[in-house]
């Protein structure tokens, strides 16, 4: 679980990074509303559903009492506070201890659909696959709309 704590740091850190990315470069915060396709969430929406990937992590495997990001992000700048209440959150999590790695996670999603498997699974096959998809969305909005970014963008915690 140690490992997944740090992929949620540079998971976050690259979100952070994104934001900061389109603020330098003047990205008006009505990007904010763009999506890749009608039937997708827009970028702001990108932004919380990855950190909210994380913080149910951290509610389920942690044990941690922690607020979902709930409210939409109007400007890149409240996305980066957002950000950085969930890094937070994600320190905090070292000094805890994790549910051990066969505990059971049982949760429904809102459309029903209900999922039973160990937390090590959980992390590994739902929050991470989950969390990166939204962060390559909130990648591939800002690039389409001009934003000069590259995979060194994308993975700025190996530069």
């Amino acid at each position: 679980h140690s490992a997944a704590l740090a992929t949620f740091e540079n998971l976050l850190g690259t979100m952070d990074h994104l934001a900061a990315r389109a603020q330098d470069a003047g990205v008006g915060d009505e990007a904010m509303q763009a999506k890749l396709a009608e039937d997708m969430f827009p970028l702001e929406t990108q932004f919380r559903i990855c950190q909210n990937q994380v913080i149910l992590a951290l509610q389920r495997v942690w044990d941690m009492d922690i607020a979902m990001e709930e409210a939409p992000y109007e400007t890149l700048a409240a996305a980066r506070e957002g950000l950085a209440r969930t890094r937070a959150h994600v320190s905090g999590a070292k000094d805890r201890e994790a549910a051990a790695a066969d505990t059971p996670v049982d949760m429904t999603l809102p459309n029903g659909m209900r999922f039973v498997m160990e937390s090590h699974e959980y992390i590994r096959d739902w929050t991470l696959p989950n969390a990166y998809f939204h962060a390559s969305i909130a990648y591939a909005l800002l690039r389409r709309d001009g934003l000069d970014l590259g995979k060194r963008d994308f993975l700025p915690h190996m530069m």
